[in-house]
């Protein structure tokens, strides 16, 4: 059977994009640099994106589009009798794990988006927002009804396949998604008191920087582009090899970055209008910007169009994460993609179920430390197995393939920066990465 291909380039940017620009970019984005004290914080970001970010990102397509398969197959194609292999592993276990998780707090963004269609979030309801969203997460049968509803849409989007289901679907949600932040943003400027999160956002205080904020922004600037998984390797491996990547990777990298700045623009203004905390952390989302919206003229609309904004980045994203063990399993076991969309699927739905009840019946089942069931899950998969598979990515195409084979796999051959771009793959990449794992597991700080 023909492996598929993208339709065009445009479709293959998009859904690359659409697979960065998800929770990460919105939710996670806002909350850490909100913890780390704003612009010093971004600049530092922007900066890893362009450092570090994108030369790994254009590494990753690179591994892909040459070997044409799996995030397994691709480094067995490229590497055969090696144990490289092992990384496209760890994308494939890190995949279960983070959709998992991922589909759940996906789930409450839908249960939110809902409730301001229906209108009941359109006041503050009698116990709050904090009470509400308590009553939400410890509930056994709700959650599992909104998780499973995001995982049919993940599910049917992944079995209709490249070209008519995640093509078709991007061309959709990302100008979706660009159209609904920038309306946001617009209104979210023009709140009294907005400037007080303008100056938050883009004003550096550099007195903030310590070694935890520069390795904040660092993990931040890895995670955002969806590095390490296994994701961008296997859209890169249905790019035909006339296309060429350098471009598409800056663009990608870009869009993903001006993505996250403008949700930023979007949150703090209203934080700040609102004499919130802007470092709430991760509730800053579902706690924090209802109650503002409560208070805003005209905010249910910004409310409705949030979640479901959110709800979009979190499906574009998911969508991208269920294809990695999809890819894998049609190749290894020769199934159609419609069986092996939904059979994996399910498995990640009962992960979720797992991940739902650890926020009420099983919450007190901590499996690492003091962490609970989503925690543990996220802690493995995120400090563990993607710094591991990007790691791997780099010494692949740094250290695994010639200088030669390098080049010409990445279209890097004839650029003027195409050494500059392989020190940084062979030299920089690893030991930043290395320090992001040795970060993200507690041993610096």
């Amino acid at each position: 059977m023909a492996r598929e291909k993208w339709a065009s380039k445009l479709g293959f940017m998009l859904a690359a994009m659409g697979s960065a620009v998800g929770l990460g970019n919105i939710w996670r984005f806002s909350y850490v640099a909100g913890e780390n004290g704003g612009g010093a914080f971004l600049i530092l970001y922007l900066g890893f994106v362009f450092l570090i970010g994108i030369p790994v990102l254009l590494a990753e397509f690179s591994i892909g589009r040459q070997g044409q398969s799996d995030v397994v197959g691709s480094y067995k194609e490229l590497a055969p009798n090696k144990p490289w292999y092992l990384a496209g592993f760890m994308g494939i276990a890190s995949s279960f794990l983070i959709l998992g998780f991922y589909s759940v707090v996906a789930g409450w963004s839908l249960y939110y988006f809902w409730n301001y269609i229906n209108g009941s979030f359109w006041t503050i309801p009698d116990a709050g927002y904090g009470a509400t969203f308590e009553g939400l997460i410890s509930n056994t049968t709700t959650p599992l009804f909104w998780h499973g509803l995001f995982m049919v849409l993940t599910i049917l989007v992944v079995l209709t396949g490249i070209k008519k289901g995640i093509e078709k679907a991007s061309k959709v949600f990302m100008p979706t998604l660009a159209v609904l932040l920038v309306l946001l943003a617009i209104y979210s400027v023009t709140l009294e008191g907005a400037g007080e999160g303008l100056r938050f956002l883009f004003q550096p205080n550099w007195a903030k920087i310590d070694s935890g904020v520069i390795l904040a922004a660092l993990g931040q600037a890895f995670f955002s582009l969806s590095l390490g998984m296994g994701a961008m390797m296997t859209y890169g491996s249905y790019l035909p090899k006339s296309e060429s990547l350098p471009s598409a990777t800056v663009g990608i990298g870009i869009m993903d970055t001006v993505f996250a700045i403008v949700a930023g623009i979007v949150i703090f203004p209203a934080v700040y209008a609102f004499d919130i905390s802007a470092s709430s952390g991760p509730p800053l989302v579902f706690i924090t910007l209802p109650g503002i919206f409560a208070q805003m003229p005209f905010g249910s609309i910004v409310g409705l169009l949030f979640f479901f904004l959110l709800s979009i980045a979190a499906l574009s994203s998911a969508i991208s994460i269920l294809e990695v063990p999809v890819a894998y399993f049609m190749r290894r076991f020769k199934w159609s993609r419609r069986f092996s969309s939904i059979f994996i699927g399910v498995i990640m739905y009962f992960l979720g179920v797992v991940v739902s009840l650890g926020f009420g019946v099983w919450s007190g089942v901590t499996p690492i430390g003091d962490l609970g069931i989503l925690d543990s899950m996220d802690y493995v998969a995120s400090n563990i197995l993607l710094p591991l598979g990007g790691l791997a990515i780099a010494l692949f195409v740094g250290w695994q393939w010639s200088v030669k084979e390098a080049l010409s796999a990445s279209d890097m051959t004839n650029l003027g920066v195409r050494y500059v771009w392989l020190g940084i793959i062979k030299f920089l990449a690893p030991i930043f990465i290395v320090l992001i794992f040795l970060q993200s597991i507690g041993i610096i700080g």
